[in-house]
C-alpha cells in the first residue's frame, strides 16, 4: 500500500525542483551560434549575474557544473607549486582541495568539525604563521550541503585581513547564491563560483564565476591556465570564445528565464523566503529531536543553513528505511548523508523554487514515516512548523 500517486517532490539540495516557465524556456529550436540575438542574450546574462553575485567584476558562463567551475577558478588564477589554504566545515571545501591538488597545487588544510563552521580565530592565526606568504588563496564553502552548516564569509575576510595575508578569497556559493545575501564586492571575496541547478532554479548543466580586480592581476600571471577554462579567450570579442565552441544554447535559454525569475521577485524577498521556510523545517526537527532518535547536524542554531537542514540520526536508527518509507508511500525524495555522514544522516533541501505547501508536506511525510516505523520522536513537528510560518507571514 502507498499513497505516492501524484506529483513527487524532489526535496534534495540539487538538483531542485524547475518552474514550468523555465522547462518551457529552454523548450524551443536551436538558433544562429554567430550573430543575432544569442549574442545579446549572453551580454544580458552575464550582465545579471553581476546583480546576483553584487560584483562589479567579471562573470563568466560555463558548459559544466560546479564542479568544472572550481577547476576554472583555480586554472585561472594559480600557478605549478603555488599552495592554498581549504577551510573545512563539510565536504564541498575539502573536494576542491583535491582538485587543486591533481592540479600541482600544494594544499593545506584547516582542518573543521563537520558539525560547526569555520573559525575565523583559527584561519587568522594560520595565516599569521605562513610568514613568506606562501599561501595564494583560500577556499571556502558559504553552505556546504553535506554538513548543513553556513558560514560566515566577511568573518572570513576580516580574518585574512587581520593577519595582513595577501592571499585571495574564493568562494564557493553553489547553495547559496540567490538563497541567502552574497555580498561578492562588499565582502571583499576575489572569486565566487557558482551553478545553475539550485538557486537559479535551472537543470544542471551551467556553472559560473565572478572575478574582482586582485583575481584578474593573479590571472595575467597564472601557469595553470588552459584553453577551455581561460578566461582572456572569454574576455575577448568572438562570442564563439565565450563559451570555448558551441553555446549551450537550450540552457541559455533557461538561464535568461531563471534570472527573469529571481530579478522579478527580487533578492531581498527570496532570502527572506528561504530564511522563513528554513525557520519551519527547523522548528520541525527540533520537535521531532525531543523523542532521541534524531538531532540537528549542526550544533549552533545560528550556523544552520537555510539552503539544507542536515538531520544526524542516532545510533541504532539508521537513516535508510525513513528514506525509503518516505519515497516509495508517498513521492517525497529527500537527501541522503554523504561524505562522513553517509549512512547517518537525511537531508530536506529548502531552496530555489520552493513554497510553504512544499515544505509543510515534506515535513508531513517526514512526520508520517517517523510515526509509522516507529522511531522515537516528540509529535508535533508539522504543527511547530505551521506556527513558525505563522508568526513570519502576517495577515
Amino acid at each position: 500500500m502507498s499513497v505516492r500517486q501524484g506529483r513527487e517532490f524532489l526535496s534534495i539540495p540539487g538538483p531542485t525542483t524547475i518552474p514550468d516557465a523555465i522547462l518551457n524556456a529552454a523548450h524551443r529550436p536551436a538558433i544562429d551560434i554567430y550573430a543575432g540575438s544569442l549574442i545579446a542574450l549572453t551580454a544580458s546574462c552575464l550582465d545579471d549575474l553581476k546583480q546576483i553575485f553584487a560584483t562589479r567584476g567579471r562573470t563568466y558562463i560555463y558548459a559544466a557544473n560546479g564542479h568544472g567551475a572550481w577547476e576554472a577558478a583555480l586554472c585561472n588564477v594559480l600557478c605549478r607549486g603555488d599552495a592554498v589554504l581549504v577551510l573545512e566545515s563539510g565536504r564541498f571545501a575539502s573536494a576542491w582541495g583535491d582538485m587543486a591538488a591533481m592540479l600541482g597545487v600544494e594544499v593545506a588544510t584547516l582542518a573543521g568539525d563537520w558539525r560547526r563552521a569555520i573559525d575565523p580565530g583559527a584561519l587568522e592565526a594560520r595565516l599569521r604563521a605562513d610568514a613568506g606568504a606562501r599561501i595564494k588563496a583560500v577556499l571556502a564553502v558559504q553552505i556546504d550541503t553535506a554538513s548543513g552548516v553556513i558560514n560566515d564569509i566577511p568573518a572570513i575576510r576580516r580574518a585574512i585581513d587581520a593577519a595582513g595575508h595577501p592571499a585571495l578569497l574564493m568562494v564557493d556559493t553553489v547553495a547559496s547564491l540567490a538563497v541567502v545575501p552574497f555580498e561578492m564586492d562588499g565582502w571583499g571575496v576575489d572569486v565566487a563560483v557558482a551553478g545553475s541547478q539550485k538557486g537559479l532554479m535551472m537543470m544542471p548543466g551551467l556553472s559560473f564565476i565572478a572575478a574582482g580586480a586582485k583575481a584578474i592581476d593573479a590571472h595575467g600571471r597564472a601557469d595553470l591556465r588552459t584553453r577551455y577554462w581561460d578566461w582572456t579567450a572569454r574576455d575577448g570579442d568572438e562570442h564563439y570564445m565565450k563559451y570555448c565552441g558551441t553555446p549551450p544554447e537550450h540552457l541559455l535559454f533557461a538561464l535568461r528565464e531563471a534570472l527573469d525569475m529571481v530579478l522579478t521577485e527580487g533578492l531581498g524577498q527570496i532570502h527572506r523566503r528561504h530564511a522563513h521556510l528554513a525557520a519551519a523545517v527547523r522548528g520541525a526537527v527540533a520537535r521531532w529531536a525531543e523523542g532521541g532518535a534524531l538531532a540537528f547536524n549542526i550544533r549552533a542554531a545560528e550556523e544552520r543553513s537555510n539552503a539544507v537542514t542536515t538531520v544526524l540520526m542516532n545510533d541504532g536508527f539508521p537513516p535508510d528505511p525513513l528514506l525509503a518509507y518516505c519515497r516509495d508511500k508517498c513521492a517525497v525524495t529527500l537527501g541522503i548523508g554523504i561524505g562522513d555522514l553517509n549512512g547517518r544522516a537525511f537531508r530536506i533541501a529548502h531552496m530555489g523554487y520552493v513554497n510553504a505547501p512544499m515544505i509543510l508536506g515534506t515535513l508531513g511525510v517526514v512526520e508520517m514515516a517517523l510515526a509509522a516505523l516507529d522511531l522515537p520522536h516528540e509529535p508535533g513537528g508539522v504543527q511547530a512548523a505551521v506556527d513558525v510560518l505563522a508568526r513570519s507571514v502576517p495577515a
